[in-house]
Formats: structure tokens, C-alpha cells, sequence
């Protein structure tokens, strides 16, 4: 399995550069809970001012440690002692949170997640998140509390060599850690599989990172748990906290009487609907091809599905699930649906007028798979009975999470263009709408979008190099790229490169 490092700039802004009035906020990983990556909001940039001459770089700031969850956004915070700021919280691997001034990258508050003694983690001999671990998943925000809060999970080492991973809650106004945290995660869960002993098997924390985006969702924390490389032994851990006192509230395993089933999707948070479903894609992991009488795997074994998961009483449940027919088959071969992310799409009509409930995803194996939430296939070892299925749609593998506008869906595939596929009546058209003439290099690219409503849509894409590059293009023909970093003698900007496998 494979880790994609999100490699972001920090700041960019239409010249003569002024002072930004607050923008969109974005509180969660890729903007919204579908997980669409587009901001619909968007009145400053336009494909008439995003070019070389009055578009670029506004500043760089130098941070402790590498960057590998999604900044966060928020506009017109009252900062104490400092004024009214737009702010970009920013989370590295050195076990730190930042807020930066989003107009000039000045420092308003920063505060290591670090106990006494502690060090963030080695990288437990993985190169996928390295040198050390830290914070690996996109934090989330919330502004209903006065003065808004802010919760991340870190990962960390004592003096005695023991990891710890920890749920902290901090004002995002100062930083300071409330809520009475941080809490220690652990977790048990009925099962015989790795790391099983008396009916159960046991969280490990030193076994995991937290790599899915953070979901906020009723008042609960929804956390999902990546191995180190494929390294064994590790399960499939979905866990919630309440998001007022930091209790854990319930647990899931979704392997726990097998092994692996890895929670990556390239840095992708749960995806939720307005019925408080969760959705996600499981790496490759046991999966049982003998179903119980409701179709489901008769030993609770979810491994290389895309899976829905019902929340109520306390508990989280698998609700539903799709997974092709050669799924042992990729499981093996380590071509699984773990490596990309789901995003949940608008409904949509049909040809018969119904109205549909999509989430789209893709993996490793270069097919898009479109699944109605509402019935999602399941297993059928025959055939693939989900909505519908792209089958090699893709030139490459999928290590990114896609995005969402305007009645397209663009992917970015390792090796490959980024592609634009439009729906016709709640179906995708096989065929590319547009692609990008520049092809990015592994781990392929995730796109974001923003636009003024219908219009002005931009899609913007990080290539992940030594020196990352910023591209622009337009949203409704990717043959037409706006502005790349390369074109400015200023406007490449030198980051930590990617760091996957």
C-alpha cells in the first residue's frame, strides 16, 4: 500500500497583492463531508486572472517538520492579543500545529503535541511517511464553540521506546489544548484474527497511523487506522470519540478475524451523507467469499471493499459494502481499492427519471467504480453487480482521492493525465471529456476545483516533485492549462518531496 504526501502552497494571490478579504472557510479534509474537493465560493480567481503576470507565489513559510495533511482554512479569526487574521492551520510530522497568517505567513500560535520526554515517532522502518511520524491526517474544525476548535491525532515516542497515538482538542484561536485532552486511543474488539488473545483483538498503536482526514460528524470524531507499509501484524480500525468530552464511543473492526485491510485512502477523510452514513474504501485484507443469508461476509471479514457503514446505539456497523469478484485475487496481488478515496456524488436522475444516490471510487486496478448507496452489490464471485463500472478507464493506478463539478468527476492517475468524466442521466460517459496534455508523475495527482457557482471554474493540481509545482487549468476543458509554477522566475516553490511507496 502506498501513502501519498499532500504537498501544498501556502499562499498564492492575484497581483497587485493586497490584503485578502476572508475567503471560504475549509474545515475538513477536501472541503466538504462528500469529500468533492470544490469550493463554489470562490469570487477572487477567475481563468482571466490566474496566469503568469498577475497570479504567483506570496510567501514561504518555514515549518518543523514535513507536511503531509491537508491545511485548513479559516477567514476573519480574532486571534487574542493580535487582531483579526484569516488563518491557515497547518499540521507536520514533527508533532506540531501552526496557524499562519494567511496573508503574510507570520506565526500567530504554534504548540507541539509533544508530552515531556516524547519524540515524534521513527518511521518504524517505512518509507511511506519518513523521517519521523507526527501528524499524518487532516485535522478538522469546528466553529459552533466560541472561538472554534480544532482536533488531531498524533503519533509519538517515549523515553522507553514506547508509541502512543492521542486524540487532542485545541482552541484555534491559542492553541492550547481543552477539552480535558489529550486522551490515549485504545481499543479492543471481539475477533480471533492478528493480534487477537481471549476473543478479542487488540489496537497496537506503535502497528498504525492515522492517515484518513478526520470526520466531525454529530458530535462524534471518526478516526480510521493505516498500517506501516503492509507490515503485519494489523486490522481494520474504525473508532468515534464524543467531540465534546473525548470518550471514546464506539469501535469497529472490519478484518477481526483475519488480517491487514488497511485504512489509507491517499489521506482522504470518511465520506458521510445527510443520513449520517459513512462510506470509505478498505485496502487489501481478508475478505470471506462464504456470505451469511444477508449477503455479507459470514465472518466479518471486509477486506478490499467499498463499504458503508450505519451508525446508531452506540455502535458502528457495516450497513452495506461492494467488492468485485476477483477481490482475493487483488488482495493478493496488492492491487486493491485502498489506495484511492470515496466521494460521495449530487443526486442524480436516471433515463427513467428515478433519482440516484452515487459515491464513485477508484484503486489500483485502472477501473472507476460507481455504486448506488442505496443498494451497493455486495459480493458476487460471478460478476460485478454495481451501478456501474468503468473497466480500465483509468491508464494508471489510483493513489489520490478525485474531485467533483459541475456534472464531471476528474481523476488523477499515477503516471497519467488528469482526467475529466462527464454523466449523462446518473451514468458516466466511458470516454474522457478532456484530459490534461502534462501527465504527473507518481502518485499521480488530487485535484480541488473552485469556481463562482457554475462559473469561473478552475481545477488546480499539485505535481509532487523535489520542487513541487502548482498547475492551473480550466475546469471545463483540461486541455487549457492557466498557469503552472514553472512559468515565474518566483513561482516554484521548494517543499519536502512525496514521500510513498
Amino acid at each position: 500500500m502506498h501513502l501519498r504526501s499532500l504537498l501544498v502552497w501556502l499562499c498564492v494571490a492575484v497581483t497587485p497583492v493586497v490584503r485578502l478579504a476572508a475567503q471560504t472557510n475549509v474545515l475538513t479534509y477536501h472541503n466538504d463531508r462528500s469529500r468533492t474537493g470544490q469550493n463554489l465560493a470562490e469570487t477572487l480567481l477567475t481563468p482571466a486572472n490566474v496566469n503568469s503576470t498577475m497570479f504567483g507565489k506570496l510567501f514561504l513559510t518555514t515549518l518543523d517538520g514535513v507536511v503531509d495533511a491537508q491545511p485548513l482554512y479559516v477567514g476573519g479569526l480574532s486571534i487574542p492579543n493580535q487582531g483579526t487574521h484569516n488563518v491557515l492551520i497547518v499540521a507536520t510530522e514533527g508533532d506540531s500545529l501552526y496557524a499562519l497568517d494567511a496573508d503574510s505567513g507570520a506565526t500567530l500560535w504554534h504548540t507541539s503535541l509533544l508530552k515531556t520526554g516524547e519524540m515524534p515517532s521513527d518511521n518504524r522502518g517505512c518509507s511511506q511517511v519518513t523521517p519521523v511520524i507526527g501528524i499524518t491526517s487532516t485535522p478538522v474544525i469546528t466553529l459552533t464553540t466560541a472561538g472554534g476548535l480544532i482536533y488531531a491525532v498524533a503519533m509519538s515516542k517515549d523515553a522507553s521506546s514506547n508509541y502512543h497515538q492521542r486524540l487532542h482538542a485545541l482552541s484555534l484561536t491559542t492553541g492550547r489544548e481543552v477539552l480535558g485532552g489529550p486522551v490515549d486511543i485504545q481499543a479492543k474488539f471481539p475477533g480471533t484474527g492478528e493480534t487477537s488473545s481471549g476473543g478479542f483483538v487488540f489496537f497496537k498503536p506503535g502497528q498504525y497511523k492515522e492517515r484518513s482526514g478526520l470526520l466531525l460528524l454529530n458530535g462524534q470524531i471518526y478516526l480510521g487506522w493505516a498500517s506501516h507499509c503492509d507490515f503485519q501484524p494489523y486490522t481494520a480500525w474504525i473508532m468515534a470519540y464524543n467531540a465534546t468530552t473525548l470518550a471514546q464511543t464506539a469501535v469497529l473492526n472490519v478484518t477481526p478475524n483475519g488480517s491487514e485491510g488497511a485504512i489509507w485512502g491517499a489521506g482522504g477523510g470518511f465520506a458521510a451523507d445527510s443520513s449520517s452514513n459513512i462510506y470509505f474504501l478498505d485496502a487489501n485484507g481478508t475478505f470471506d467469499t462464504t456470505l451469511n443469508a444477508q449477503g455479507f461476509p459470514a465472518n466479518g471479514n471486509f477486506g478490499n471493499a467499498f463499504i458503508k457503514l450505519a451508525l446508531g446505539s452506540g455502535q458502528i456497523t457495516v450497513a452495506d459494502y461492494f467488492t468485485m469478484s476477483n477481490t482475493v485475487a487483488e488482495s493478493d496481488s496488492d492491487t486493491d481499492l485502498g489506495s484511492g478515496g470515496a466521494l460521495l456524488l449530487p443526486d442524480m436522475k436516471d433515463a427513467n427519471g428515478k433519482v440516484r444516490h452515487l459515491a464513485i471510487g477508484a484503486g489500483k486496478d485502472t477501473n472507476i467504480y460507481l455504486v448506488d448507496r442505496d443498494n451497493m452489490g455486495k459480493f458476487n464471485p460471478q460478476s460485478n453487480d454495481m451501478y456501474q463500472e468503468l473497466t480500465g478507464a483509468l491508464a494508471g493506478g489510483i493513489w489520490s482521492m478525485p474531485a467533483y463539478y459541475n456534472g464531471s468527476v476528474y481523476f488523477g492517475a499515477v503516471n497519467n493525465s488528469i482526467q475529466a468524466f462527464k454523466f449523462n442521466q446518473a451514468l458516466l460517459v466511458a470516454t474522457p471529456a478532456s484530459k490534461t496534455s502534462h501527465v504527473f508523475p507518481y502518485p499521480g495527482a488530487t485535484p480541488s476545483i473552485s469556481a463562482n457557482g457554475g462559473t469561473n471554474g478552475i481545477l488546480w493540481a499539485v505535481e509532487s516533485a523535489s520542487l513541487a509545482v502548482l498547475h492551473a487549468y480550466s475546469a471545463g476543458n483540461l486541455a487549457t492549462e492557466l498557469y503552472n509554477s514553472n512559468q515565474a522566475a518566483n513561482g516554484r516553490t521548494s517543499l519536502a518531496p512525496a514521500t510513498n511507496s
